[in-house]
């Protein structure tokens, strides 16, 4: 039986239709009777977003009366999805919001699903972003985010003929009603030219940057809500274009192709996430991308720091700048470059304020991801910045002689600068040494950094280095996602835990309740009878909401080990075959996109899809198993897996994972976990206790002493007759009529190295799975640890990361 709404409310309801309507009529020119779900969705957008402005402005301005420090929080990713729901869920407006539709004659789930997810992020780093940006709002801490406003994204991912083929990701950003546009605020961004050596007043040297070309920076600002607090911060957006007058150099000599040629190379700057950086043309555009961001950034920077001080002593006292991961570590150089050239700063002084100022977050292990470019491209892109970058160096070199002197050795392995085989920047060392924290991303991680990634760094200066375990916003990840569950923890809870997710640990008492117990069988079984039918819309793939979900959903990589999961799957199949029934139908759910270029990772989407076809369609199966490879993963896809997940497939090989974000996800909403002791793994089990966690397969001291040992995949092929009947699959024709196609994959475990440990691990990996399903068949059982999980998830929320950043990192305090 439905609420009768109060006289309030209902004029509550009857303001926001009529608000819905007047947005139509006179923002978008359209009645009620031509207009489709997306001009609905657009006229709801603004409505919604007109309602943040009010708090837009009392929040800046109660923040600039505090004069406290703010938070700039720069990363080339903000994986926002989708922000009708998230909005109207922080700002309370949800409920008044699908009274006002239903008035109209209108499905509020069918407006929703009008809006595009904003594509401007690719994975675990740019959700990370988001979830933090959604903290600090809901935490009240004066803060920005600052990206770029790709207009296509990384890209749409379609799945043809099993392959992987790339699409233009065009989500209409130029006109989303969510991005507020600023060309008053318009920023010159000075790019090329050259360095003339010139005398000052004084006789002393001060070079000249001279001759550069100009691209405009135009900020967009996208309003993020804090949960039920009336604070509203802003995530600014910038883009690119030439300037109006072309290069008027260019123009009056008559060459206007070449006029026109330039502006569209300068707004390509912000056409796309991680243009290939295969050619040189792309690398020289993804730095050109990564230079724009931290130079608009910084003119914002700048300009609020005057309207508290005009003292730059006093700099790190209003200012903190955190880099996510090395893109933005051109921060560190652009700050020093302004205040040594434009504002006169002293080196020494430029150079201590710089490092109280900015702060590093390091996301990888793999000394092969940490980012380096060509010097030769810093000298014809950024020549200024190359020649701050090597007094840093030159500095820091000095540095490292007096603390270990005649240690040559030391001085070529920790320059900033690597001389062979080309002459490269070590964007990770200038981040390190250009900050006065650098946190890893979990506890494993945090360690890894400094006993593997950058021990020599670590010994030099200890103090610097510290750890934030990454966390997930519930407001996105519960109450959005599962708005079942959500209701749930109301009920047993109260609605304190949307902000202080550590009273998830009362679910605990709850666990021998066979009637809360039941109500979480149904909401997942709810869940999983949702996903089924995206699948079957998507895949046109029936799949038994009664069989275990088992899911794997993250970017696709050799090191994250879909690889190992499919194998397992071989192994499954190849005993159905043979007579070996599994106790219990089970779906294996993969998503997930490869980068482009890389050929291994689009072979293994292959492999899967493969896989998928033969399994799927093979009588002797009947339904025990099924693969599903869901296309063109985003935020709004995983809205819809991860609440449906009975099973979380974390597989990393140990001491490659960073932390991880989506086990934290998959594991609030009830899924158990079958991982590798790697990231935030060793977390996560420790919290939901190791009873309700599926360890596997070798640590990551084993994985160092086995490479040290010059370990044989080779030998691990030969020795176990099971394995090797799974992976000569790979070129019997089993799952293609070309045998040579998966011959790369079938290579790199057998003959070269296997250099993540899919072969090692496999035996581990294989009875945990069938522990994992043996378990899932005690109905009750399984759903008891599926709430221990839950209630032991409290602490990764990204409320307290970000809180741990603020009194650790940036010294800055809620104003709330």
């Amino acid at each position: 039986m439905k609420n009768i709404p109060s006289t309030q409310e209902k004029n509550k309801i009857n303001e926001l239709r009529n608000c819905i309507l007047y947005e139509l009529k006179y923002s978008l020119g359209m009645t009620l009777s031509n207009a489709s779900s997306s001009d609905i969705f657009s006229a709801l957008a603004l409505v919604v977003r007109r309602n943040q402005m009010d708090d837009y402005f009392s929040t800046q301005e109660r923040h600039y009366q505090a004069r406290k420090k703010r938070i700039y929080y720069i990363s080339m990713e903000f994986l926002i999805g989708q922000s009708l729901r998230n909005n109207l869920i922080n700002q309370g407006m949800m409920e008044i919001t699908k009274a006002a539709l239903e008035s109209l004659g209108l499905d509020f789930e069918i407006i929703a699903k009008s809006e595009e997810d904003a594509a401007l992020g690719n994975g675990g780093l740019g959700r990370l972003a988001a979830c933090f940006i959604d903290s600090m709002a809901t935490l009240d801490i004066a803060g920005s985010g600052h990206g770029i406003k790709y207009e296509y994204g990384l890209f749409h991912q379609q799945i043809q003929d099993g392959k992987q083929i790339e699409k233009p990701d065009d989500w209409h950003a130029s006109h989303s009603p969510w991005l507020i546009e600023h060309q008053s605020q318009a920023m010159i961004i000075p790019l090329y030219g050259r360095i003339v050596k010139v005398q000052d007043q004084q006789g002393d040297y001060n070079p000249m940057w001279m001759d550069w070309k100009i691209i405009i920076g135009i900020p967009h600002d996208y309003l993020v809500s804090g949960y039920n607090n009336n604070t509203v911060n802003s995530l600014r957006l910038y883009s690119a274009c030439a300037s109006d007058s072309f290069d008027i150099h260019i123009f009056n000599h008559g060459d206007y192709l070449n006029a026109v040629n330039q502006k569209i190379a300068s707004e390509n700057i912000s056409k796309v996430l991680y243009p290939s950086d295969e050619v040189l043309a792309g690398k020289e555009l993804r730095l050109t991308q990564e230079y724009f961001l931290v130079a608009c950034t910084l003119r914002d920077v700048m300009h609020d720091f005057f309207l508290h001080s005009t003292d730059l002593n006093q700099l790190p006292e209003f200012v903190a700048i955190q880099l996510n991961d090395t893109h933005p570590a051109l921060a560190i150089v652009e700050l020093m470059r302004i205040l040594v050239d434009e504002y006169a700063v002293d080196w020494d002084i430029a150079w201590d304020l710089t490092q109280r100022v900015c702060a590093y977050t390091n996301h990888t292990l793999m000394p092969e991801a940490l980012e380096k470019w060509s010097v030769t491209l810093f000298e014809l892109l950024l020549p200024r910045h190359l020649q701050i970058i090597y007094e840093i160096n030159k500095r820091f070199l000095l540095e490292v002689e007096r603390w270990q002197p005649g240690r040559i050795d030391l001085l070529a392995s920790m320059s900033l600068i690597e001389e062979i085989p080309e002459k490269k920047v070590r964007m990770a060392y200038l981040a390190i040494v250009g900050s006065h924290k650098v946190n890893g991303v979990a506890k494993l991680h945090s360690e890894l950094i400094k006993s593997n990634l950058v021990p020599d760094f670590y010994h030099l200066m200890p103090e610097k280095f510290t750890n934030q375990t990454n966390g997930v916003t519930p407001r996105r990840w519960i109450q959005q996602a599962n708005p079942r569950l959500s209701s749930f923890l109301d009920r047993h809870l109260g609605n304190k835990w949307v902000t202080n997710l550590n009273l998830l640990t009362k679910l605990k008492a709850l666990t021998d309740d066979r009637n809360i117990i039941d109500e979480l069988v149904e909401i997942k079984k709810y869940n999983k009878i949702k996903l089924s039918h995206i699948v079957s819309q998507q895949q046109g793939i029936v799949i038994n909401p009664d069989a275990m979900f088992d899911c794997q959903i993250k970017r696709i990589h050799e090191y994250k080990r879909q690889l190992l999961n499919i194998l397992y799957v071989i192994r499954v199949y190849q005993k159905i075959i043979d007579g070996a029934a599994p106790i219990l139908p089970k779906v294996h759910i993969f998503s997930g996109k490869a980068a482009p270029g890389y050929a291994m990772a689009k072979l293994i989407i292959q492999l899967i899809n493969q896989v998928a076809l033969k399994v799927n369609n093979d009588p002797k199966v009947n339904g025990q198993l099924k693969v599903v490879f869901l296309e063109d993963y985003k935020v709004s896809l995983a809205e819809h897996v991860i609440p449906a997940a009975d099973l979380s497939e974390q597989i990393s090989t140990a001491g490659t994972e960073a932390s991880g974000t989506s086990n934290m996800k998959l594991a609030m909403n009830g899924a158990l976990t079958i991982g590798t002791l790697d990231g935030a793994n060793i977390e996560i089990r420790d919290a939901v206790g190791h009873e309700n966690f599926y360890s596997f397969g070798l640590s990551a001291h084993q994985i160092a002493e086995q490479r040290a040992a010059g370990r044989s995949s080779y030998d691990e092929y030969l020795s176990h007759a099971e394995l090797k009947a799974t992976i000569d699959s790979l070129i019997s024709g089993t799952f293609h009529s070309d045998k040579n196609l998966f011959s790369p994959i079938f290579h790199m475990l057998v003959s070269h190295g296997d250099h993540y440990f899919h072969l090692a691990d496999f035996d581990s990996y294989y009875h945990a799975q069938s522990q994992a399903l043996a378990d899932y068949s005690d109905t009750y059982s399984w759903h008891q640890r599926a709430l221990r999980t839950i209630s032991g998830m409290g602490e990764f929320s990204s409320d307290r990361t970000i809180r741990g950043y603020s009194a650790d990192i940036w010294g800055i305090d809620s104003l709330k």
